[in-house]
């Protein structure tokens, strides 16, 4: 199966609110597919300055667009019951014309989102462990007529959403997954899997990347899922080591790297220096429209199927 290439960005939501929402037009005047938003109470190293909430964010984003679709990218299920998130979700959907993704993960212990909130940081451990629950309750509450549920950390008791979601049987599911479990979890339940690197170098992420895709299939051949029917979805921080706006040539070099992989969707995430953002603007008007000219459709490598 092929899919066709895709590219995101994320806006880090540190903006005034004027200059966040000229940035998301811009980026759909560009001709970006979607738009990311994450998903913190402050920023994750505990840095001050503004930070957004994400839904609400969404929600006005969608009033003020008319193409581009919109991500959570990614919500962080310790904030917020599963019930209630898929409320949001829903009521994004509806508001947005049928243009939400939903993006779910576990959130880093690192944030120091919990200490400032006064809510549980749960071990890794905890957090795979409730994702599953987590990530079930959404799906069927956006599907089913009604949802009863009974887990060890999550229940429901005949709940109900009304009225149905715009997209058909739900809007697409994206799940953020590093390691074996969280990308087992993506096997069984995602429409988009995404995720990322936090190696120094471009050759260390596209390693990692490779290994990922290699446990993906394996974990879709063990409950017998097409792997090439579930998009691969790259988010591209780059890193010191190698700045991913210093040039058109390291930017597209990496960027078909992932391609090869099988990665239909590449999220960028913008950049905060002056100088990098006239580079990204160069690179979204000039490049980007370049690969998708070239790599149209994403096929997964033979070998990966």
């Amino acid at each position: 199966m092929s899919h066709k290439l895709r590219f995101g960005v994320l806006i880090p939501p540190r903006l005034s609110w004027n200059e966040f929402l000229h940035r998301c037009r811009q980026m759909e005047e560009l001709g970006f597919d979607a738009l990311s938003f994450a998903d913190h109470f402050a920023s994750f190293l505990g840095d001050k300055g503004i930070f957004f909430e994400m839904w609400t964010l969404i929600s006005a984003v969608a009033m003020a667009t008319t193409r581009i679709r919109l991500q959570t990218l990614v919500a962080q299920i310790p904030f917020r019951n599963p019930a209630l998130f898929a409320l949001q979700a829903l009521t994004v959907d509806h508001i947005s014309g049928g243009r939400l993704e939903i993006g779910l993960g576990t959130g880093l212990e690192v944030d120091v989102s919990y200490r400032m909130m006064g809510i549980e940081n749960w071990s890794g451990k905890e957090r795979v462990a409730r994702f599953g629950e987590y990530v079930e309750i959404v799906n069927r509450l956006l599907t089913a007529e009604e949802t009863s549920y009974q887990g060890r950390y999550y229940q429901t008791d005949k709940a109900v959403l009304c009225p149905r979601s715009i997209q058909s049987p739900r809007p697409p599911l994206i799940i953020a997954a590093l390691g074996p479990v969280m990308i087992g979890h993506a096997a069984r339940h995602a429409d988009i899997w995404n995720t990322m690197s936090f190696a120094k170098t471009l050759e260390a992420q596209i390693a990692e990347a490779r290994e990922r895709v290699a446990t993906m299939n394996a974990r879709c051949a063990k409950i017998g899922r097409d792997p090439s029917g579930l998009r691969h979805s790259y988010y591209m921080t780059g890193g010191a080591a190698f700045p991913l706006y210093e040039s058109e040539e390291t930017f597209t070099g990496f960027a078909q790297e992932l391609i090869a992989l099988g990665f239909s969707d590449l999220v960028l995430a913008y950049p905060r220096q002056d100088q990098a953002q006239r580079s990204f603007e160069r690179i979204a008007r000039n490049v980007l429209p370049e690969l998708k000219a070239t790599h149209g459709a994403v096929w997964m490598p033979p070998e990966a199927r």
